[in-house]
């Protein structure tokens, strides 16, 4: 079954549907998590994550919880509670270390969605077992203290476990409740008997701290699935972008890869592309001037020239095709030489004078004196200078005037700059002349129309004299093309010997001076 064009691999690169199916995914599941976390109901694909932040906070943890029932226990011993309180302790630690080497292997095993349950509930028995622990700090008894003392006493330790527990344990829903609700009930309960108001207050106050710093357990966890919440967003996107990224630098990849391949093509097909073309204008010429002999018929002899002149018009666009698919494809090498950049100005304004006298233009060639050599390929900078003369007498009016000017500039290079005071080329339009077959509204409407590639082909030859090509233009005002040549490129003239030098030279070498001279200028 054949394939259409637009479902060719090469045609669907870019899937443009693909990002906004991607976004009405990531907005949808964007409002369901907000949704989840603003319920406090967690996405099951986020259970896994947070339980790992517990287990790590746990692991963390341990030690100031062991710590705290360290300092709870050895406290109480000192000020009169019975020996029970430092087994209290010992229990109290290992239980907490238990609950931090469960959390570090939680960590440490490869999390599988299906045991997710299981771990849940395992931490949930240790956090209920510590409960135990501390309901069993409720009933231990001091022979110093009053009974409002321990109970005070008790119920400081308690408050701060559970301010302690919450930090700590707040990505387990409902751990906090599960730690301490016995506790709070059994301390009720061991001094209800002799300070029974007392107890109530402390066991009260205990129930609302317990259910405060729940709430804030449910906040921190809600502040913690947000966070993940974001997190994977982030990674979504991070992932798209690089997704995008990548289908942007193969699809660069292969726009490159085809215009360097169009380059060469174009640039080996030189001989064929130019044999034909030399054949037809050759025979059209022979027939327009009936060099084999005489032609019946006039329309003939007008079809010859029309074809000649097609000819010619076809051969300069390939040749300018060919410069720049040439330049393009970096088979242009440049033979650098010393050469006189006035020199070669003035030869091409001789090639184009002839057209401009034809529509009454004046050139005018301005130039300082006595300018170095520049080193650049004298092909290149011919056919930089002819083709911007080239477009000021095309596009300038009958009777117009274009001034040219070849000096130096600021930095030490070298300038050649033509200005015309033609139509001129509107300001947003300088881009699109400056690309490849571009043309302006003014070249369109034109009778003269070219082929666009001539100021591309300028800059990318002055490119290659690591030079700089400008095109200032208003409409109605004219336009001036400069290119500038840098002062890397500008030889130094050597200053001549001083007369005395020269003189001691020859005696020294037994020759006259002008064989010195001869000899310097042979080498």
């Amino acid at each position: 079954m054949s394939q259409s064009p637009s479902e060719l691999p090469d045609k669907i690169i870019v899937d443009r549907r693909k990002s906004y199916r991607n976004s009405d995914v990531r907005n949808a599941v964007r409002k369901t998590r907000d949704r989840l976390a603003e319920q406090g109901i967690s996405d099951p694909g986020f259970d896994s994550e947070l339980l790992a932040l517990y287990a790590r906070t746990v692991q963390s943890g341990t030690l100031a919880l062991v710590l705290l029932a360290v300092m709870i226990g050895f406290g109480g011993a000192m000020v009169g509670f019975s020996i029970m309180i430092l087994l209290w302790a010992v229990v109290a630690s290992l239980l907490y270390i238990g609950l931090g080497l469960l959390g570090r292997r939680y960590v440490a095993q490869k999390r599988d969605p299906r045991t997710l349950q299981r771990w849940i509930t395992a931490f949930a028995a240790v956090h209920v077992t510590l409960g135990f622990g501390w309901s069993w700090f409720a009933f231990v008894d001091s022979a110093v203290w009053s009974d409002t003392q321990v109970l005070m006493f008790k119920a400081i330790a308690m408050l701060v476990a559970m301010a302690a527990s919450a930090t700590i344990n707040y990505n387990l829903r409902w751990s906090v409740v599960a730690e301490f609700a016995l506790p709070v009930v059994a301390l009720a309960i061991a001094h209800d008997a002799v300070v029974q108001t007392t107890a109530l207050v402390a066991s009260a106050g205990l129930l609302a701290a317990m259910l405060f710093f729940s709430f804030i357990a449910i906040r921190l966890r809600k502040a913690s699935l947000a966070s993940l919440s974001f997190r994977s967003e982030n990674n979504a996107l991070i992932a798209e972008l690089e997704m995008a990224r990548s289908i942007s630098e193969e699809a660069r990849r292969r726009a490159e890869d085809a215009n360097l391949a169009k380059s060469r093509f174009l640039a080996s097909m030189s001989h064929e592309l130019r044999t034909p073309l030399n054949a037809i204008l050759g025979f059209s010429e022979v027939m327009a001037k009936e060099v084999l002999g005489p032609l019946d018929n006039e329309n003939y002899r007008s079809y010859a020239n029309d074809i000649n002149q097609s000819g010619q018009h076809l051969l300069k666009l390939i040749n300018e095709i060919l410069d720049l698919s040439r330049i393009e494809a970096g088979k242009q090498e440049l033979v650098e030489e010393p050469l006189r950049l006035t020199e070669i100005v003035e030869d091409c304004i001789g090639l184009v004078r002839m057209k401009a006298t034809q529509k009454t233009i004046q050139i005018d060639h301005a130039f300082e004196p006595g300018m170095p050599r520049l080193l650049a390929d004298e092909r290149s900078i011919r056919q930089v200078a002819l083709n911007l003369l080239s477009n000021a007498v095309k596009f300038t009016p009958s009777g117009g005037h274009i001034q040219v000017k070849t000096g130096w500039t600021a930095s030490g290079g070298q300038y050649v700059s033509v200005r015309d005071n033609g139509p001129g080329i509107p300001e947003a339009e300088i881009p699109v002349v400056l690309s490849a077959f571009g043309q302006g509204s003014i070249a369109i409407k034109s009778a003269e129309q070219g082929t666009g590639l001539g100021l591309p082909i300028v800059q990318a030859l002055m490119a290659m004299h690591d030079g700089v090509f400008k095109l200032k233009s208003k409409l109605r005002e004219g336009t001036e093309a400069l290119v500038i040549f840098p002062a890397n490129r500008v030889m130094d003239e050597l200053p001549a010997a001083p007369v005395e030098d020269r003189t001691q030279a020859a005696g020294a070498t037994g020759r006259p001076s002008g064989a010195r001279l001869a000899a310097v200028g042979g080498n």
